[in-house]
C-alpha cells in the first residue's frame, strides 16, 4: 500500500483553491493512503474559519489518516533534526519519521520541511500547477 504524508502546506493550498490544488491532489490520488499529524485537523479547521471555508476543511479531513499527537511524537519533536524546522513543522516532521518505512512520500511546500524529510530519507513532492 502506497501511503504519503500530506502537512498542511500542502493541503491547506488544496482548501483554499490556490493555483497548484488541482496538481497537488492529481499527485495524492497516486497514493493509496493520505496520513498526517492530528495536529493537520487543527491547522486546517482554524485556516477553513479563518477563510469562511471550515466545511470544506472537514470535507478535506475526511480523507486523511490522522496519527495521534502522543508524547512519543512530541518529545521526537523536541530535537529533531533539522534544527531550523518551527515547531509545529516538527511534529509534522517527527510524525512523518516515526511512520519510517510505512512511507512511501511527504507532500511538503515548506523549505525546512522539505529539508528535514530529505535529511531522514524521505522522498519529498511538491507538484505545481
Amino acid at each position: 500500500m502506497a501511503r504519503i504524508y500530506a502537512d498542511t502546506s500542502a493541503l491547506g493550498r488544496v482548501l483554499l483553491a490556490e493555483s497548484d490544488a488541482g496538481a497537488i491532489l492529481a499527485d495524492l490520488a497516486h497514493f493509496d493512503e493520505v496520513v498526517s499529524s492530528r495536529l493537520l485537523r487543527i491547522e486546517l479547521r482554524r485556516l477553513g474559519r479563518r477563510h469562511g471555508v471550515g466545511d470544506q476543511a472537514q470535507e478535506l479531513l475526511a480523507d486523511v489518516t490522522l496519527m495521534p499527537l502522543d508524547d512519543a511524537t512530541l518529545e521526537w519533536a523536541e530535537t529533531v533534526a533539522p534544527a531550523n524546522v518551527a515547531t509545529l513543522d516538527a511534529i509534522h516532521l517527527a510524525t512523518a519519521i516515526r511512520l519510517g518505512a510505512d512511507l512511501d512520500a511527504l507532500m511538503t511546500y515548506d523549505a525546512q520541511v522539505a529539508a528535514g524529510a530529505e535529511h531522514h530519507g524521505i522522498r519529498v513532492i511538491a507538484p505545481t500547477g
